[in-house]
């Protein structure tokens, strides 16, 4: 085993000490209801799917060097600004023109394309161009470096390429920028070259596994040589690691649960930025040769006739989810963002999330997709939801309740981020691991959470302080009544 996968491994397996097993220590860690982690019984209660609500567009690609075609979006926030990536076509569906674009943003919502004059297309340095390499555009996909000490050149790094009959060209480069837009290529070679390099692969740091972490297409049977790849199969993730961002393990297939059914062209894997232990996926989700609008329907919306020729599917988005890295659970198999009524959104590869769910307000996180692909009208769209609110404990109007598994966790008090009705209730009694009520923190003690709250303290008769439990195995009992619990947390 190489030094740097071992590295990695350790890594993994010591932060893996708290999280799995059979009485979990989840700290003061904020933890989202989008998977069983917690949860042991539940009765009356499930675990509901949240849709995003669309916002609309943001932003239209309507330059030369941008156009039907563009796509792989990446947003990056990083204090008060917003970044957005993107490859472009300088004309046509020649890939030997495509480029990478920048914009930003003040808010997430309003975004401009600044002239940077860094690059010349179509005769002009007036664009917003800034990357020109030939293949690594495809895809290029970068991050903001979060490991701690790393130089303040190397801020933003990225991967982008595409396999290629030339061993020194073919493959995964890695770059490097201090400010996100001037980028060189570090070490002008590719560093990672096993996988199908032809769509969005990502990379981040991970402070989960205390290395890098690269998620890149495969397909789960195929061949590969110095000439070319041939696919079979279902379109579907591996995943490399990395501790310099040079050395990289040799690609593991990712496994899923329960076992994967379709075509997943993208992965938009990366660790949630209100929980960063757990990795987020909001993966586009392809049905090959399913089309959902007749030739006359494409003719109208101007679909470019060559490419509707041969790709004639659907797609949307699903959610996936992560605790250890390499295994995707798939809680919820019913589409995450939906195509909409616009019959545009209806085209082959059409609502391919962007890289990255975002914080745009206080109380809302946002999560973008390219709308109207290989359509004159092209565009980034932006869906909103409320922060941790992928999905909740949901309890109809009849009611429910759930029991947790047992777990450890420090901090002075519990709060919750949920949502009733007027009818509504959340109540929340502690339990020991044998599942006998506490004194002081019974369901007949607790006071009745009522209203909608990002951050809401749950007390009882004694008040609200559970220091006295910190360290302790512990279950939470919640009694619900036409309401949503999104996320908990322990804090001091």
């Amino acid at each position: 085993m190489k030094i740097t996968s071992l590295l990695c491994a350790l890594g993994l397996a010591s932060s893996l000490l708290a999280s799995t097993p059979t009485v979990p220590d989840i700290g003061s860690r904020r933890e989202l209801f989008v998977d069983r982690f917690l949860v042991e019984t539940m009765k009356g209660v499930n675990l509901q799917l949240h849709h995003p609500h669309d916002e609309g567009e943001v932003l239209r690609f309507d330059q030369p060097w941008e156009g039907q075609f563009a796509g792989y979006c990446t947003v990056i926030h990083e204090g008060g600004k917003y970044n957005l990536y993107y490859r472009g076509k300088e004309g046509g569906t020649d890939g030997s023109r495509e480029v990478t674009c920048y914009a930003t943003s003040d808010d997430g919502q309003k975004w401009v394309k600044p002239k940077l004059g860094l690059h010349e297309v179509g005769g002009s340095r007036d664009n917003n161009v800034i990357l020109t390499d030939r293949g690594i555009t495809h895809n290029f996909s970068p991050f903001l470096d979060t490991r701690p000490g790393v130089p303040a050149a190397e801020r933003f790094k990225a991967l982008g390429g595409i396999i290629g009959n030339n061993a020194s060209t073919g493959g995964l480069h890695a770059y490097a920028s201090e400010d996100g837009i001037h980028w060189k290529n570090l070490y002008n070679r590719p560093v990672v070259t096993k996988g199908a390099f032809d769509s969005q692969n990502v990379a981040f740091w991970s402070p989960l596994e205390n290395c890098y972490v690269c998620v890149m297409r495969i397909f789960t049977k195929g061949t590969v040589n110095d000439k070319e790849w041939r696919p079979t199969g279902l379109r579907s993730m591996s995943r490399s690691t990395s501790q310099d961002f040079v050395n990289w393990t040799d690609p593991v297939p990712m496994k899923f649960l329960p076992a994967q059914e379709h075509h997943l062209y993208t992965s938009q894997t990366h660790p949630y930025f209100r929980a960063p232990h757990l990795y987020v996926a909001t993966a586009a989700r392809f049905l090959s040769k399913k089309a959902a609008i007749s030739d006359e329907e494409a003719a109208g919306l101007k679909v470019e006739p060559s490419y509707y020729k041969s790709a004639k599917d659907v797609s949307d988005s699903v959610l996936l989810t992560s605790r250890d890295g390499e295994t995707y659970d798939q809680t919820f198999r019913e589409g995450f963002i939906r195509p909409g009524t616009r019959l545009s959104e209806w085209v082959s590869r059409t609502g391919y999330p962007a890289l990255n769910v975002v914080q745009t307000g206080p109380e809302e996180m946002s999560v973008y997709a390219n709308q109207d692909y290989a359509q004159p009208t092209a565009h980034l769209r932006r869906y909103s939801l409320r922060l941790d609110g992928f999905a909740s404990l949901h309890a109809p109007y009849e009611g429910g309740e759930m029991v947790t598994r047992p777990f450890i966790f420090s901090g002075t008090r519990l709060i919750l981020n949920f949502a009733t009705s007027a009818a509504g209730s959340v109540q929340v009694e502690i339990q020991d691991a044998g599942g006998q009520p506490i004194p002081n923190y019974l369901l007949v003690e607790n006071k009745e959470l009522i209203g909608n709250s990002l951050e809401r303290e749950v007390h009882w008769k004694s008040g609200s302080n559970v220091s006295s439990l910190a360290g302790k195995p512990v279950r939470l009992r919640f009694v619900l009544k036409d309401a949503d619990v999104f996320a908990l947390q322990f804090k001091p």
